[in-house]
């Protein structure tokens, strides 16, 4: 079994013609073979060296020829599965099938001033069961619901928020990878027998940091699925040019794939698509940018046709502050583009502005677009049933309706997507039922999620060794000098609270 997710039933969009895929293809080689990547392992540049790559010790640079790069493409697979707790969610990676997951952030916000504060462990723990009741968050992301929270010394923050989504769904989980992390996410997916998700992140331009490769090697290791995730912000550190910060991100992507393949042949690879275009007025990336979208079409296109699955974040974050317009309009159009060109994973809800903050509500309202989404996606069947020839000929004209009919009350639920948020009342209801906006529907569902969901929980088995590895890595972290005296007393008492883990 697995989550079904949706499933495009038409070509993938495709902005590129032949000769445009295979010029940037050409120069992404070139790059790789010319310039090459700087990689600062030393593990990793003795197995490229190996295998017949060119590597300046000196300057931890590695140059990568065309026939191995190819090769390495060649090694991985199209499609895999991808193991949660509960196998009825495992997630089934490639091909025409696209799922939906939570956009991380740092901070909650307050919905009457707009302004964000450090969320506490219970609105984690509560946001967390949320996510688990959306129907359309396939897969929990790393970081979500918040980068920690209140009272959580920065070591531990990744481990306790893999520690909460564990806690609060059977969903596969994503994990992240800082101060050694992916060592303890590892073990907390086998406590509760699923697959740690983790990823190797690259630094633009042209560069793989030592935490990262070190990650990598950790997670091919352990035989799970990997994400190789790179992004340069277009026009700083990559070209401002769509084709030329797409050219170097490529080679950056494939060096990574490379050594993935050197280290596990055949290892479960996303490749991860993070790039935003530079706001040339203050130089921070422009997070809802048009720019970031058209980049992500065209890696998606030439991703697919390595036959490489793919994961698309930019959708995820906006350049708005609040649940807006321009929230909307940001959010739909690079979801709706990067489904449409073949995206595998999309991740979409909560994120507001940017990483730095996250909201339910908005999470709710991101649902609700994923569902509309996935109906695009569905397309529209042609047969004999559906074309309903001799129900039209048996209705005929005026006052002919088709209201009452069978074939109506049979599928207009499978032809419909009703939004759970949407307001679809005509004025006058609208009026009388008080004039509710799309925020305030999402805020009851809200609050019917934390009053009735019932999550999936752990074993007392379970439970025990997700517990044994957080104090596993609280003890190393505390031993190793990273949580000081300070950090750990005001720690110390929030995991020996009455409500603990939950709150």
């Amino acid at each position: 079994m697995s989550l079904k997710g949706f499933t495009r039933k038409f070509k993938a969009l495709e902005l590129l013609t032949e000769e445009q895929l295979t010029a940037l293809h050409k120069a992404s080689l070139d790059v790789l073979e010319t310039t090459g990547v700087r990689v600062e392992h030393q593990r990793a540049l003795k197995l490229y060296e190996q295998n017949g790559c060119k590597v300046d010790y000196s300057n931890n640079r590695v140059r990568i020829p065309p026939s191995l790069v190819e090769e390495s493409l060649r090694l991985a697979p199209s499609s895999y599965r991808v193991k949660a707790r509960d196998p009825k969610n495992d997630l089934i990676m490639g091909g025409d099938t696209v799922y939906f997951q939570p956009f991380p952030g740092t901070d909650a916000i307050d919905h009457e001033t707009w302004e964000t504060h450090r969320p506490t462990r219970k609105e984690n723990y509560e946001c967390a069961v949320i996510m688990d009741a959306l129907e359309n968050a396939h897969f929990m992301t790393c970081y979500t619901p918040f980068y920690g929270w209140q009272g959580v010394p920065a070591v531990m923050s990744i481990i306790e928020s893999d520690a909460a989504r564990i806690r609060c769904s059977s969903k596969a989980f994503e994990t992240a990878s800082s101060y050694d992390s992916e060592r303890f996410a590892i073990k907390l997916g086998q406590a509760v027998g699923a697959e740690a998700w983790g990823y190797m992140g690259g630094a633009a331009p042209l560069t793989w940091p030592d935490n990262a490769i070190e990650a990598c090697y950790k997670l091919l290791e352990a035989d799970l699925p990997l994400q190789i995730i790179s992004g340069n912000t277009i026009g700083a550190s990559g070209p401002v040019t769509i084709a030329g910060a797409t050219v170097t991100n490529n080679a950056e992507l494939m060096s990574g794939v490379v050594l993935a393949q050197l280290i596990r042949p055949g290892a479960r690879l996303l490749m991860m698509d993070f790039c935003f275009p530079q706001n040339m007025r203050t130089g921070s990336p422009s997070f809802g940018g048009i720019e970031a979208y058209l980049h992500n079409v065209v890696f998606n296109q030439i991703w697919h046709h390595y036959g490489i699955p793919t994961k698309t974040p930019p959708p995820g974050p906006t350049d708005s502050k609040r649940i807006d317009y321009q929230n909307g309009t940001e959010k739909a159009t690079g979801a709706i583009l990067a489904a449409l060109s073949g995206s595998n994973l999309l991740p979409l809800m909560g994120g507001v502005y940017g990483e730095l903050s996250w909201d339910p509500i908005q999470a709710i309202l991101d649902n609700d677009l994923a569902g509309i989404i996935g109906r695009l996606l569905e397309g529209v069947e042609v047969t004999d049933l559906t074309m309903a020839l001799d129900l039209i000929n048996e209705v005929g004209p005026i006052p002919g309706h088709y209201l009452s009919s069978a074939h109506t009350r049979q599928n207009w639920k499978k032809e419909f997507y009703i939004p759970r948020c949407s307001d679809r009342l005509t004025y006058p209801e609208w009026m009388a039922s008080g004039k509710k906006s799309c925020l305030d529907y999402a805020k009851a569902r809200m609050e019917e999620i934390l009053a009735t969901h019932k999550i999936s929980p752990l074993t007392t088995e379970q439970e025990a060794g997700v517990e044994g590895v957080l104090k596993e890595a609280r003890e190393h972290y505390r031993k190793i000098g990273q949580i000081s005296e300070e950090e750990w007393s005001v720690y110390q008492k929030q995991i020996s609270g009455k409500g603990y883990p939950f709150a």
